[in-house]
């Protein structure tokens, strides 16, 4: 089956051919390292890891660039704030964010560029964008002039007039149109700068990924990758000045973009006061938990957070690894063709996941002599998903941790229980089973006795 990508570009589900099968790139615009990640930032993370697997299965090399932006407007209000040069700020949140990321089972991209090392490569595309009359100087800044590109507004839809009345553009004095966006601006001398023939300055924010892009992937890739939140202007901007720059007719040649993260149905800001940070969710959930929910959704589709949907994903999983916990281990890759041609039919995750799903059940219904082959399946397709990848004993025990199970105590009750039956206090025994109930504990009783084991949050 061939990969199909729906292209935002294009509006259209497309077969995905690359220009050429042995070198596939891909860029996704990674995080700005001035705060902990929330999880609007993760969910892009997730997915866009999921597509570098989906990728790597079909062609051989796959060069997945995820850049960080280390100097920015609020990465300075941040150290300002803190009084630390920004690199204690930038340091220490990448950092934050790959340890966070890790633990959703978000993979370390293949090139991983940051906008610092890459000035002089900034520096001399602005200056092609000025030798060619697509940029001019103004007081120190660095202008593109979205008037010299025809195409402006392709891929958001909308003319430039439209693009300009729906953004929140610095109508400033030099601009020789209101659309025109920064490339290079000066810096105070409490600001970051580099020397420049415009002076000392900064970079502006949209030029970074287009420099960096070049650098590691070329003038025309295979896929960009991003936030709806993105198309504009920032991806608008990158496929304006990278066009002009290299002269191409094309920028990347697909362009996928994730929907948004809403929370019980609100817009997540902090105005709502509902931001939710990866860091503080992996104190209460799992990572995989997480994945697990990042993944429920189709990726274009808005994603709805609840702890509904959380006590739903751990449940499942639960499940998932109670099947496998019976089996022996089996690291073969027999992966069930219906996950794979679901995920290669444009990540339809919700659809992948309904077949890892069907597939346990046929693992719970099967003959014993069938079971290994099914938990080894079972697992090989989890992989592909990044999910089911632990030992099942180290799942569980982990946990038990998190509700700081007392194994003495609950076996001191589940005895107090087993008394009350004998003496037909069952009024007693459901109060110790109700009471366990609450505290995450869920009895089984059986013929070998009592058994518990941490129930689905």
């Amino acid at each position: 089956m061939t990969i199909h990508l729906y292209n935002t570009l294009t509006r259209t589900k497309e077969a995905f051919i690359p220009l050429d099968d042995q070198r596939v790139t891909m860029y996704a615009c990674g995080p700005t390292v001035y705060n902990y990640a929330h999880i609007g930032n993760a969910r892009p993370a997730v997915i866009f890891d999921l597509l570098y697997r989906v990728l790597s299965r079909r062609f051989p090399k796959v060069i997945y660039a995820r850049n960080i932006t280390d100097v920015d407007d609020k990465i300075n209000k941040a150290a300002a704030e803190q009084g630390v040069a920004i690199d204690v700020i930038t340091r220490r949140f990448a950092e934050a964010y790959h340890q966070d990321m890790g633990a959703l089972g978000v993979g370390r991209p293949t090139i991983e560029p940051r906008a610092t090392d890459h000035i002089d490569q900034i520096i001399t595309m602005i200056q092609a964008l000025i030798d060619k009359h697509h940029a001019y100087e103004a007081e120190g800044h660095v202008l593109f002039d979205v008037e010299r590109f025809p195409d402006y507004g392709q891929l958001s839809r909308r003319n430039k007039r439209e693009l300009i009345a729906g953004a929140r553009v610095d109508v400033a004095p030099y601009k020789k149109g209101p659309g025109d966006f920064v490339l290079w601006k000066p810096s105070t001398a409490d600001q970051p700068g580099w020397d420049s023939p415009w002076g000392r300055g900064r970079p502006g924010w949209h030029i970074e990924c287009s420099a960096m892009s070049a650098a590691h992937l070329g003038e025309v890739i295979d896929i960009h990758a991003g936030g709806q939140d993105l198309v504009f202007p920032h991806h608008e901007n990158e496929i304006a000045q990278s066009r002009c720059a290299h002269g191409t007719e094309v920028f990347a040649r697909y362009w996928m973009h994730n929907g948004f993260v809403t929370v019980e149905k609100r817009k997540m800001s902090k105005s709502q006061g509902n931001t939710l940070i990866v860091h503080e969710l992996l104190k209460q959930w799992p990572g995989e938990v997480l994945r697990y929910v990042l993944l429920s959704a189709h990726y274009r589709q808005p994603l709805d957070w609840s702890q509904k949907v959380l006590e739903q994903a751990q449940a499942t999983l639960d499940r998932l690894y109670g099947l496998l916990s019976e089996l022996p281990e089996d690291t073969s890759d027999d992966t069930d063709p219906a996950v794979i041609d679901a995920l290669e039919d444009d990540l339809n995750t919700p659809t992948a996941l309904a077949a890892l799903n069907g597939l346990a059940r046929k693992l719970s219904e099967a003959d014993s002599a069938d079971q290994p082959k099914l938990g080894a399946r079972l697992k090989a397709s989890g992989r592909v998903l990044g999910l089911l990848q632990q030992d099942p004993a180290i799942w569980f025990e982990q946990r038990r941790k998190a509700i700081d199970v007392n194994e003495s105590e609950i076996q001191a009750l589940i005895d107090q229980r087993n008394q009350a039956r004998k003496d037909r206090d069952f009024a007693t025994a459901d109060r110790i089973r109700d009471e366990l109930g609450e505290r995450g504990i869920e009895l089984r009783d059986g013929p070998e006795g009592t058994t518990w084991e941490v129930a689905p949050r």
